[in-house]
Parts: structure tokens; C-alpha cells; sequence
């Protein structure tokens, strides 16, 4: 479960789709941030106090910063810092005013279904019945 966003590419370059905050089967939030000129980002949220040096992100070569963090089931408010400055994930579960600003919204569900797709019966020819 994940909320996709359209990005453009740099300079006007063509969309790209990325998942900013997935929520995977074992119940792991991975958060995703794109600032590839930062030297520190970290993320924070009520699930870690609002504690700013805690939950530190790692740079992917791509210039996103990830991190994967395994949260009980529950809504939780968040946000990132990046050198110090606070961001608001807009393209998250949501946004609703915070203390200090807009604080970013995720949804952990009590368990992550994966339905299959059920085949769709083939419609049978029509048999025609020859007239005696």
C-alpha cells in the first residue's frame, strides 16, 4: 500500500512516478524524500515524539532519502527535516494543520491485504439449434 505521486523530471523532463511513503505486508513504513543537495534529513512524527535527530534518513544514489521504519497499526503525524529546515509530505495520506505548521498524515492499517485479481468467466458461443 503506498500513495503514488507524478514528479516532473528535472529541467522539465518527462513524469516520473514515485511512491513516497509505502507501507509494506510486515507493517514497515519506508518514507521517501527527495532532496539531493541536502547533507542531513531526518524524519519525525508523533510515532517518535516529534524527536529531530532520532530517525535518521539514508541518501540513495538517485537523490532520495529513505527510511524504513516498522510502526503498529495506527494514524500518525509527520514531517521531515532536511539541514534543519522542516518539509511537509504533500503527496502522503494527507496534510491537516499541526502546531507548527502543516503536519503530514500516515495511515497504518492492522493488516495489508493483497487481493488477486479474480478471472472474469469467458462468455460460452451461443450454440444455435437447427430447425426439424
Amino acid at each position: 500500500m503506498g500513495r503514488d505521486t507524478e514528479r516532473p523530471g528535472r529541467y522539465g523532463g518527462p513524469l516520473r512516478k514515485v511512491v513516497v511513503v509505502n507501507i509494506s505486508e510486515d507493517g514497515y513504513a519506508e518514507f521517501r524524500f527527495f532532496r539531493p543537495n541536502a547533507s542531513n534529513v531526518f524524519v519525525t512524527g508523533d510515532f517518535n515524539d516529534w524527536r529531530t535527530d532520532q530517525l535518521r534518513m539514508v541518501r540513495s544514489d538517485d537523490g532520495y532519502w529513505v527510511l524504513k521504519v516498522r510502526l503498529p497499526a495506527g494514524d500518525y503525524r509527520f514531517r521531515y527535516i532536511a539541514d534543519g529546515a522542516w518539509y511537509t509530505d504533500y503527496a502522503a495520506f494527507g496534510v491537516e494543520p499541526g502546531r507548527f505548521g502543516m503536519d503530514s498524515l500516515l495511515l497504518v492499517p492492522d493488516r495489508v491485504i493483497r487481493l488477486q485479481p479474480q478471472p472474469q468467466p469467458q462468455p460460452q458461443p451461443q450454440r444455435r439449434i437447427a430447425a426439424a
